[in-house]
């Protein structure tokens, strides 16, 4: 702590200042303003000072904020303790040790380019008082003063500490020199940030957030679920050791250029103090029910600090709530005053207007201030935000932005929470454009600082879950669970299953009922037969003097010798072309699409002509087989380049016409990533190029060397954005799905990513396996984890910027935001062909890694059914049954059984609601019956009928619920031939299924699954239906090739109103 004064990189009295260098640039720049600055305002902000005096005390162990100290820095780099620096008009003096007289030796010429003034270095010995230097300093401040009792400006409210401040102080009030304070001169000067400064401002706000984010909402969360017993004083430890070690949060910044700004602060137990000197106490964390927690943290990068604060209910009160709402709106209404040209005061009385309209009972508890001004001090004199301050707001200027209500009253008997306090604050920058929150990672949202804290002591107060659930004020970010609680985990699930279940139902009636299942597919238009013209006239053809197949790629036209003339055809009226070869001739046969069969649909110059007579095959030979291969090979390269351009053209007529992208200009730093791939990829048979992806105003470029391949996303088109870091995956990506199909090269695609390989493809040409303990090898590790987290980084970094862009005002409609996949909850299984590990993220549930892509909407999902759920069995599958009934469902196979829970906890926890089903349903018969009909889907209890626990607990129903689900051959009697082959399947069953329930039907009693499997097959021989065979009614599918899957059969589906209300059950 030796350091912690406004300067954490002085110069150590020990060491060798050779190791410190100032930087010469920004020392004459900002010399420069300071000169500027005091010239223009001398009279306004400097006391009419002719010199100006500092003295910086010796070094201290205390945690402080001095204006001398900040000078030291913001103008050399460094703290330069018992130092005295006097500024004059034309001199500058200073009065300190060898080794800081050598540093500053290297600043003259700078000094004299920028300003024109001299620098005079008076070198006091260590026995030395320094009487006689500071003799010569205040005989050159007379001599260069046009006044006879020059006028010296110094820190009046910095009290001289140390032997050489004191006698520097005994001899100023003892001259015959005018004393004025130039502390408002400094106030005003140090306000606003040159870019630089920003940039450690930012860093720090960057390490203030992620240590809050990433360590002390964690921690905290942890410690309430386990119930430990924590003090506040170890919190606060603990904390400061994270700030002081940034890579325990993943942040990438050195150690010896971060600090704290105040030991964090930690307090809960109805303990508040809302004042910036508040400190944490030797009391434990409190945290039952409608308890507050406090916390706030401040780092500091290069000696600039930032500060962040947040509230966290526990189990809130509707009072507090109801504050805690209050205060969120009144702190983001005086962060949006913060606008060039307002006086600061504006700030706070916009909180109090929010205040006064919202909940005027509370103003009186409401803090006199909002926050101050933060930079190389805490709080900056002369920018509190109050509502006296009447000094303007200019763009540069830096706020720590804290608002408060202190000791309210709570509904409760309890002395450690019948009174509580309210805290935020932020670390804003203010611009030309909106404030920048630069602390906004930390979110202060109602539904990431409530938690719900579920405990014995509801039997004193007890409230019915549906009834929490429907009236609470606010939505909780997590249910903490004590390990003595009555209800277990699965128990609090059913039931809030149970409520999901009667919510789902009234909504899906509410839709059906509104006849939206949403939109039929669009389709692209067909090209019409007249549309299909090879030749204008007959002199366009080419003349032949042969009788031979040719063909015309210009015109994409072949031309067939048919009764001595060349006749064309258009390729598009090609089918297709085969040769067969066969002794010493070759035969050609090409067929064509003909208008009317089930392949090639009338359209509407065909329906025009209906009498109309078409070619339909015609067959060649030739005693010139090399010939022939070649006419053959040439018909399908020009059928399938053409059949390409058509496909991609139709593709084109459906795209959405997209805005034009807005290039970023001069006031917008454009943000760029390069060397990256895209998927898809261009078209092209050229080799492949990286190339790099730009934020511009309205929208993403993306563009490689070649000036065909770019590709434009705008904003507004982006339905979701992920960006996934390389953990145990070869690359680092940015995934964008869109709401509307747009063109990467020729292919349509809604799912645009952009990646970079974090590893590269090595292969050891010795072919030995070598040892772990290789040094080579070793280092090869490293530099792969080394190249991976930059990769890793330079992403954060961008996403970083993007997401501050989105927040900006005219973005918000979008609701745009970067969404990271959440990899502990993710589980293997099989969407498309191959196995893949899935991913939920906060809005949905995607595979980025393998093609084709995988992103489901989960606010899209209707419901999901997991399908054989059972004893014994190793995997189970996923289907997902979308609100639009027209979309296919979509199945997840093969998920692994060790994965079940973990989804049912992810599910309920989105309040998505499930079932659980022991067999695979063919949905697509379902979908279509409950669009046909969703009148009797509705009054047959809607969903319900997939509810196994319904259908096995219900035995009353069983008889009723079953007749939908008969075997076929129990009333052979009531199927006719045609009904048999015209029903299709509700049920597909797996494997043989086990007894799980009693069964009631006598008609099932005694016989296995292959008895009434073998009954079936025998009906089917005696009625001559050779169709409904064993091999016919066995599927299996890709993702199960050991599995047996059987089909039941079922009654006819014209006698299927709805959905069955039960289960089927089979022995």
């Amino acid at each position: 702590m030796a350091d912690r004064q406004n300067g954490s990189m002085k110069p150590a009295s020990g060491g060798s200042s050779a190791s410190y260098t100032i930087n010469l640039e920004n020392f004459s720049k900002r010399l420069k303003d300071f000169y500027d600055h005091w010239r223009k305002y001398k009279s306004d902000f400097w006391g009419s000072s002719d010199a100006i005096a500092i003295a910086t005390p010796p070094a201290s162990e205390d945690l402080r904020y001095l204006k001398s100290s900040a000078l030291n820095i913001w103008l050399l780099g460094y703290e330069f303790p018992e130092t005295l620096m006097v500024f004059m008009s034309k001199q500058i003096h200073f009065l300190c040790s060898q080794k800081k007289a050598n540093l500053l030796e290297t600043v003259k010429r700078s000094a004299k380019e920028a300003v024109g003034t001299d620098i005079v270095v008076h070198v006091k010995a260590k026995n030395d008082d320094g009487t006689a230097l500071m003799d010569e300093i205040l005989q050159a401040v007379r001599s260069q003063s046009k006044s006879d009792s020059p006028i010296v400006g110094y820190i009046a409210k910095e009290a001289p500490e140390g032997k050489l401040l004191e006698t520097w102080s005994e001899k100023l009030n003892g001259s015959s020199l005018q004393l004025a304070d130039a502390t408002n001169g400094f106030s005003e000067l140090f306000a606003v940030k040159d870019a630089m400064e920003l940039t450690c401002v930012k860093k720090a706000a960057y390490l203030t957030s992620s240590v809050m984010k990433n360590f002390v909402v964690p921690k905290l969360e942890n410690i309430i679920d386990e119930e430990k017993k924590v003090t506040h004083s170890a919190l606060m430890d603990d904390t400061e050791k994270a700030i002081l070690d940034p890579s325990k949060v993943k942040v990438k910044l050195k150690v010896e250029n971060v600090d704290i700004c105040y030991p964090p602060i930690f307090q809960s137990g109805g303990k508040f103090d809302l004042r910036p000197s508040a400190s944490s106490n030797d009391d434990e964390l409190y945290y039952d029910s409608t308890s507050v927690i406090i916390c706030a943290i401040g780092s500091r990068y290069n000696s600039y600090c930032s500060n962040v604060a947040r509230t966290f209910l526990i189990d809130a009160a509707k009072s507090q709530s109801r504050a805690y709402e209050v205060l969120l709106k009144a702190h983001d209404s005086a962060i949006a005053a913060l606008k060039p040209g307002n006086k600061v005061s504006t700030a706070y009385q916009a909180a109090v207007a929010v205040v006064e309209k919202e909940a005027p009972e509370l103003l009186p508890n409401l803090t006199k201030s909002a926050g101050t001004g933060i930079g190389l001090e805490f709080r900056e004199s002369g920018l509190g935000i109050n509502s006296k301050n009447d000094r303007p707001i200019k763009p540069g200027m830096v706020f720590n932005v804290s608002l408060g209500f202190q000791n309210l009253q709570a509904e409760t008997n309890n002395e450690k929470t019948e009174k509580f306090s309210l805290l935020l604050a932020d670390t804003v920058i203010v611009s030309e454009k909106p404030p920048e929150v630069l602390t906004a990672a930390c979110s202060k949202a109602v539904k990431d600082v409530a938690y719900s804290f579920n405990e014995e002591e509801e039997e004193e107060r007890p409230r019915p879950r549906n009834e929490a659930n429907g009236s609470e004020a606010f939505p909780s970010k997590a249910t903490l669970r004590s390990d003595n609680q009555e209800m277990s985990k699965e128990e609090l699930r059913r039931q809030h299953q149970a409520e999901l279940a009667r919510q789902k139902n009234e909504e899906t009636a509410r839709r059906l009922a509104g006849g939206g299942s949403g939109s039929a597919e669009g389709r692209g238009p067909v090209r019409t037969s007249n549309e299909l013209v090879a030749y204008k006239n007959v002199n366009d053809i080419p003349y032949s003097k042969e009788l031979i197949i040719q063909v015309d790629q210009r015109n994409e036209a072949i031309l067939l010798p048919i009764y001595g003339s060349m006749v064309p055809f258009h390729v598009s009226t090609v089918k297709s072309v085969t040769s067969h070869q066969d002794n010493r001739t070759c035969t050609i046969r090409i067929i064509f699409n003909v208008p009317g069969t089930p392949f090639s649909p009338h359209d509407a110059n065909s329906l025009k002509f209906q009498g109309a007579i078409y070619l339909k095959e015609i067959t060649f030979r030739s005693k010139d087989p090399r010939h022939s291969s070649e006419v053959v090979q040439l018909i399908k390269t020009l059928r399938r380049q053409v059949a390409s351009r058509e496909s991609e053209r139709a593709e084109r007529a459906t795209l959405v016409t997209q805005e034009k992208l807005q290039l970023a200009n001069n006031r917008m730093r454009t943000m760029r990533l390069p060397d990256l791939w895209i998927r898809p990829s261009f078209g092209g048979r050229g080799r492949k190029l990286t190339g790099t992806l730009e934020a511009h105003i309205n929208g993403f470029r993306y563009s490689t060397s070649r000036p065909d391949e770019r590709v434009d996303i705008m904003y507004g088109n982006i339905k979701h954005a992920f960006f996934q870091p390389a953990e145990r995956e070869m690359i680092t990506l940015l995934h964008f799905h869109l709401h509307n199909h747009i063109m990467v090269g020729n292919k349509k695609t809604k799912d645009v990513q952009f990646y970079v390989e974090v590893m590269d493809v090595v292969q050891t040409l010795g072919g030995g396996r070598r040892s772990a303990l290789d040094p080579d090898e070793i280092e090869e590790e490293q530099r792969e984890r080394d190249r991976k987290n930059r990769i890793n980084m330079e992403f954060q970094n961008f996403v970083n910027k993007v997401n501050d862009h989105w927040a900006q005002p005219q973005f918000k409609g979008l609701d745009l935001e970067f969404d990271m996949p959440l990899r502990e909850l993710g589980f293997h299984g099989v969407p498309h062909k191959a196995s893949a590990f899935i991913v939920p993220t906060s809005s949905c549930l995607v595979e980025l890694i393998e093609t084709p892509f995988l992103v489901v909407t989960l606010s899209e999902i209707e419901i999901v059914n997991l399908e054989r759920v059972g004893f014994g069995q190793k995997n189970f599958d996923m289907a997902i049954v979308f609100k639009d009934f027209k979309k296919d469902v979509l199945r997840i196979d093969s998920i692994p059984a060790t994965s079940l829970d973990g989804i049912k906890e992810w599910l309920d926890t989105t309040d998505l609601k499930y079932y659980e089903s022991r067999l695979n349903l063919n949905w697509r018969p379902i979908l279509k019956t409950i669009i046909d009909d969703p009148e009797k889907f509705i009054e047959d209890g809607g969903w319900e009928f997939l509810n196994l626990e319904g259908s096995d607990s219900d035995s009353e129903n069983t008889e009723e619920s079953d007749q939908g689900y008969e075997p076929s051959d129990a009333e052979p009697e009531s199927e006719s031939e045609d009904e048999a082959s015209d029903s299709e399947s509700l049920v597909e069953s797996d494997e043989e299924d086990e007894d799980d329930s009693e069964e009631n039907s006598e008609e099932e009693k005694g016989k296995t699954w292959e008895e009434l499997e073998r009954e079936a097959s025998n009906a089917d021989r005696e009625k001559g239906d050779e169709s409904d065979s064993e091999d016919d009614r066995r599927r299996k599918p890709k993702a199960f090739p050991k599995s047996r899957f059987t089909k039941s059969r079922v009654p006819d589906r014209r006698n299927f109103k709805g959905p069955p209300s039960k289960k089927p059950k089979f022995r």
